[in-house]
């Protein structure tokens, strides 16, 4: 490969991390320009919430849903390696980022926030602060880089873990999260409850 073939692999990979950006950025003013809060009313920024029933959930850096997301990004690799296995990398992360941002976009909208709160048990679920819906996208994209370059039977493997351990320890996962937000299921709602 020539020199040229180099820089211009180079400048073109920089300009599909240049959309990537783009994308994250343009996600963090829309929720800006929503109301969303910048970070935690608390006032402070912690790495882990560990409280799923608290005010501080789906506001700091990761929290019990963190491993959703990173699920995601297992889940949008795939369906880039099927309809855009012939680009680059960083062009199917970037179809991943769309996805992403525009769900936490639409999680973050009223439409959404009304929904958890009438069909799940996350009566007191406000949306997201923007540092973690941020978090919430790159881990998105920390899951899309580790199924990039690890075998698919590990990363169906984590992925399975990921949910029944969530699952068990705050009864709650991608799978259910999923099901309560389409088709909520009472007796699901009775046993994420504890009743």
């Amino acid at each position: 490969m020539s020199a040229a073939d180099v820089e211009y692999r180079v400048k073109h990979q920089t300009y599909w991390f240049v959309a990537c950006l783009a994308v994250l950025l343009t996600q963090i003013v829309a929720e800006y320009l929503m109301g969303r809060v910048p970070i935690c009313a608390c006032g402070y920024v912690k790495l882990w919430e560990g409280g799923v029933n608290t005010s501080g959930n789906s506001q700091h850096l990761s929290d019990w849903y963190t491993p959703s997301h990173i699920i995601h990004g297992f889940l949008f690799y795939g369906l880039g390696h099927l309809i855009l296995r012939r680009k680059p990398l960083v062009a199917r992360l970037l179809l991943a980022l769309f996805i992403e941002s525009g769900w936490e976009l639409l999680e973050n909208s009223p439409l959404i926030i009304d929904r958890y709160r009438t069909a799940t048990i996350a009566l007191d679920y406000y949306g997201d602060s923007i540092l973690n819906s941020a978090m919430d996208t790159v881990f998105m994209c920390v899951g899309f880089f580790f199924a990039s370059r690890a075998p698919v039977a590990l990363t169906v493997a984590i992925a399975i873990f990921f949910e029944i351990f969530t699952g068990y320890v705050i009864r709650d996962n991608l799978t259910l999260n999923v099901v309560m937000l389409i088709w909520p299921v009472e007796a699901i709602k009775v046993w994420q409850s504890g009743l």
